[in-house]
């Protein structure tokens, strides 16, 4: 029996280039005058509380409001970038070649992300920093000196820290001018503030005097539970007027829009988690 063999056409899909991502000197020209840059860490040594949520939602919020916001994803797990839709294998410098390269922090910056909003984003190679950035020179001043040079800029500009107290969240600590602690409402919710605010004081008495805490964020907010009721009352009892009146609410929808990389005022803007943003939005302007 004769064996035909044919040639068998490839029939896999076509590949689609992808465009390159923007650079900063494509920002869209600002429309209005920036005023006094506000630098704002947000940061809680637990993870899972939501910080990533908060910065690339609270950013999106400020920005459709008509402010210029720059995220800086400073957490090794880039969950800023991919939430918003960043595709890593396109990023060439990351927020990684500013501290250790001297990298500026133009060249990394990915603008109009979202309206109003721009991103430094992270790559896997953020996890090495910790460790390379012990033997150099000046290591805890490296994000304020690179931050520094974007004031007059953004109105906002909002850092992603990574769920430790190691240098690269020492680093937030030195750049910014005020902090926002996201708290989930769940059992042990105080757990592990104690010691971030320890190293607040230790950061503050030597290397930013001006630092200080700008507000507390509830988040994961569940109205029906018990629970979600006590936690709020603890912590508003601890921390007074701190806390921000707009507690952020646990919703499917939230959990969903990362993997859309799109913030939740565009992936579901009526839904309680946005109008929430943007209470919280609100409250970050009125604070000045």
């Amino acid at each position: 029996m004769e064996v035909v063999v044919r040639e068998v056409e490839d029939y896999a899909a076509p590949v689609i280039p992808q465009e390159p991502l923007k650079s900063y000197k494509d920002k869209a020209p600002v429309r209005h005058v920036v005023g006094q840059t506000k630098i704002i860490a947000i940061i809680n040594q637990k993870g899972g509380v939501g910080k990533s949520t908060t910065a690339i939602n609270l950013g999106a919020a400020l920005g459709e409001m008509g402010k210029q916001v720059l995220l800086v994803d400073l957490d090794p797990q880039g969950n800023c970038s991919s939430g918003l839709g960043v595709e890593k294998s396109l990023i060439q410098q990351c927020i990684y070649d500013v501290l250790l390269n001297d990298v500026p922090l133009e060249e990394v910056i990915i603008p109009d992300i979202a309206e109003g909003l721009d991103i430094a984003p992270a790559t896997i190679n953020l996890a090495g920093a910790e460790v390379e950035l012990v033997s150099e020179m000046a290591r805890e001043n490296r994000l304020k000196d690179a931050v520094g040079g974007m004031r007059g800029k953004y109105d906002f500009i909002l850092i992603d820290c990574p769920p430790s107290l190691g240098l690269l969240t020492v680093n937030a600590l030195v750049a910014a001018d005020k902090l926002l602690i996201p708290i989930q409402c769940e059992f042990y919710a105080l757990e592990g503030v104690t010691k971030l605010l320890e190293s607040m004081k230790r950061v503050k008495s030597r290397l930013n005097p001006t630092l200080d805490i700008y507000g507390i964020l509830l988040t994961m907010y569940d109205s029906r539970t018990t629970l979600s009721k006590q936690v709020v009352d603890e912590v508003r009892e601890y921390f007074g007027r701190l806390v921000f009146a707009t507690p952020i609410p646990r919703t499917v929808k939230l959990s969903e829009a990362p993997s859309f990389g799109q913030p939740i005022t565009q992936y579901d803007p009526k839904g309680r988690g946005a109008l929430s943003y943007i209470e919280l939005a609100k409250e970050v302007i009125a604070r000045g």
